[in-house]
């Protein structure tokens, strides 16, 4: 229910080709309330959370780019991060840059391609609610280099890692001063076709995973992975009515 520190992911946000219809559909899912930015901040739109900011949501940004789910990881120096993203072979797709007075961000794709950004904050703290129902409990990288993925984000945000037991196939969890801040899945299986790109996975809690998937369904969105209990809780992988894709999960903790 705190601000993450620097090194854990602090904020989450959807890029989508039809806002109006996000905004219904996530509204009514998750039952937030949406808060949209005047003109000077495009029509960025922040979910609240009986009050609290729990994601965020905006349009594309240029014609081909997919509707998707971003992860920012918490940082008190963007710029130092882009040099350590460079220095560890990974690439800078938008440079350091300031959001008005709200914070500092900047968005990257490791070296297997899997885009992430991060997130200074200024007056902009990121996500204020955390692992209850309708908020941001979990950011996991799914990935086809394991091995690169652990030397690449170590470099980065110095995370340690830690083999787990997850769902029956190879899991690691990226701790940043012994404590959990996100998940590597590696991606084998037919779960993971081949067109897939490697790419990081939001989770949001729910209270009752069925029910939230079917309810998902019956607002227009696509059931990707059906309800499974893994030894954390019962978790979906779910499309909006655009294709972004989420996971939800109804944890155990």
């Amino acid at each position: 229910m705190t601000v993450p520190s620097p090194g854990a992911p602090n904020w989450v946000d959807l890029a989508t080709s039809d806002l109006d219809g996000a905004i219904r559909f996530y509204t009514e899912l998750f039952g937030w309330t949406a808060q949209i930015s005047g003109d000077e901040f495009g029509g960025y739109t922040t979910f609240l959370l009986n009050g609290l900011p729990a994601a965020g949501a905006g349009p594309l940004f240029g014609a081909g780019q997919p509707t998707a789910w971003s992860s920012y990881i918490a940082t008190t120096d963007a710029d130092m991060v882009a040099a350590r993203v460079e220095a560890a072979q990974g690439k800078v797709l938008v440079p350091p840059f300031d959001v008005m007075d709200q914070g500092r961000m900047a968005a990257f794709l490791d070296p297997a391609g899997a885009p992430f950004s991060v997130w200074e904050p200024r007056m902009m703290r990121g996500a204020e609610v955390f692992d209850v129902p309708g908020a941001l409990t979990w950011n996991e990288l799914n990935t086809r280099d394991l091995e690169g993925a652990m030397a690449f984000y170590g470099s980065v945000f110095g995370w340690t890692f830690r083999e787990a037991h997850i769902s029956g196939l190879p899991y690691v969890m990226c701790d940043r001063d012994r404590a959990p801040v996100a998940g590597i899945q590696l991606m084998v299986g037919s779960g993971f076709p081949d067109d897939l790109p490697p790419h990081w996975l939001v989770y949001f809690a729910v209270g009752n995973c069925d029910a939230a998937a079917e309810h998902a369904y019956q607002l227009g969105g696509r059931i990707v992975h059906p309800p499974t209990t893994i030894s954390v809780g019962r978790y979906a992988v779910l499309n909006d009515p655009q294709g972004g894709t989420f996971a939800i999960l109804n944890n155990r903790r």
